[in-house]
């Protein structure tokens, strides 16, 4: 890749399978390596613009038969895309920063919540490192507030940057990540994402970081990807 803008493979293949962006080989990874969403899952896609994430996880949802359901917020109005999607997939237009839980958690089946969360949510770059960074650890920590409930305390100034081991509770202190669910979240690094690592694995069966193979060269992101919520 010699530019942010420059055609690579992935862009390219992108194109040749009929995916939206080459982001769509990010989450072809780490469905390979870790099987995060099962036939018939419940899945939640948190800034599912443009849709490539969408895509992959109606794929990996199996045969139609298999039934499950992809659920897409963004603060865009997303179209559904007419390739690699069917009848289960279905957009919302809405903030996540601002969303309540029983309304998301009424998109899952028998508003039951649902068995994955997908973050691929990222702040509009600034090009100021400490911002940029610090704005990404918000949309993370409200990730683990949506799955997890309650609201996280992140780490801030106030608190000498250290991070609550802790959801503080509100109105609606339940998440809507099922019990045994699977979430990943998009991060850009920095010293503050290794607290939400910390927070989440005593939570999760397993907690790991992966920066995926079509990731850019130029890119800060990396991905924490958490499996069997509530786990040993």
């Amino acid at each position: 890749m010699s530019g942010a803008g420059s055609p690579d493979f992935f862009y390219r293949e992108a194109q040749r399978l009929g995916y939206l962006a080459r982001s769509a080989f990010k989450l072809l990874q780490m469905q390979q390596q870790y099987k995060l969403i099962k036939p018939g899952a419940s899945v939640l896609d948190l800034g599912c613009a443009p849709g490539a994430w969408l895509q992959v996880a109606c794929q990996s949802l199996g045969p139609l038969k298999s039934g499950g359901v992809v659920v897409g917020v963004d603060l865009k109005k997303v179209k559904v895309p007419s390739v690699h999607c069917d009848e289960r997939v279905q957009t919302i237009c809405a903030d996540v920063m601002n969303i309540e839980r029983n309304k998301v958690r009424a998109f899952s089946p028998q508003g039951k919540g649902f068995s994955v969360i997908l973050s691929d949510m990222c702040p509009s770059v600034s090009g100021i490192t400490t911002k940029d960074a610090a704005l990404s650890v918000e949309l993370g920590s409200r990730a683990i507030e949506l799955a997890l409930g309650g609201c996280l305390m992140v780490p801030d100034e106030k608190n000498h940057g250290e991070a609550s081991d802790s959801l503080s509770s509100d109105a609606d202190e339940n998440g809507v990540l099922r019990s045994g669910g699977n979430l990943v979240i998009k991060l850009l690094e920095s010293e503050d994402v290794k607290e939400l690592s910390e927070f989440c694995k005593p939570r999760f069966r397993k907690a790991s970081w992966l920066r995926p193979k079509a990731t850019r060269s130029s890119s800060r992101e990396i991905y924490l990807i958490c499996q069997g919520l509530g786990g040993a």
